[in-house]
């Protein structure tokens, strides 16, 4: 039996209604998270350049100007502040980094453009906790 045989005898099975209402729950609360966010640079003076931007890397939640910097927000959001800083993994740091190149590549900024990454952690109340430079040597 080849394998078109095989795959073609497959069948797909539905997704469970209570895993579809989780999965849509989340969204929903991670479109939130992030507004909340954006929302928080925006009263700080930064200009929105992008959201959810994708490239060939990986995505990147909200990207801004914010004086002579061009910031790459990555919004993690669970119960607490604590919980949310641990779903960013290194392997994630990367992939971000990389797509923060592509998108300067992009949009034409010079290698001398100054970046920063930043962590944005909201809680299950929606309080925001900002970690600038994240991504940077401590």
């Amino acid at each position: 039996m080849g394998l078109e045989n095989f795959v073609g005898r497959i069948e797909a099975q539905p997704v469970p209604r209570v895993r579809r209402e989780r999965g849509r729950v989340a969204a929903l609360s991670g479109l939130m998270a992030e507004d909340a966010v954006q929302r928080l640079y925006l009263s700080r003076g930064a200009t929105l350049l992008a959201s959810r931007w994708r490239g060939l890397s990986g995505e990147i939640d909200l990207i801004f100007q914010d004086g002579d910097d061009i910031v790459f927000v990555e919004v993690k959001s669970a119960a607490t502040h604590a919980i949310a800083a641990e779903r960013l993994q290194r392997a994630q740091m990367r992939r971000i980094c990389q797509a923060a190149l592509e998108y300067c590549d992009r949009a034409g900024y010079d290698g001398l453009s100054s970046m920063r990454f930043d962590l944005a952690l909201v809680d299950r109340t929606g309080r925001v906790d900002l970690m600038l430079n994240a991504f940077g040597e401590n």
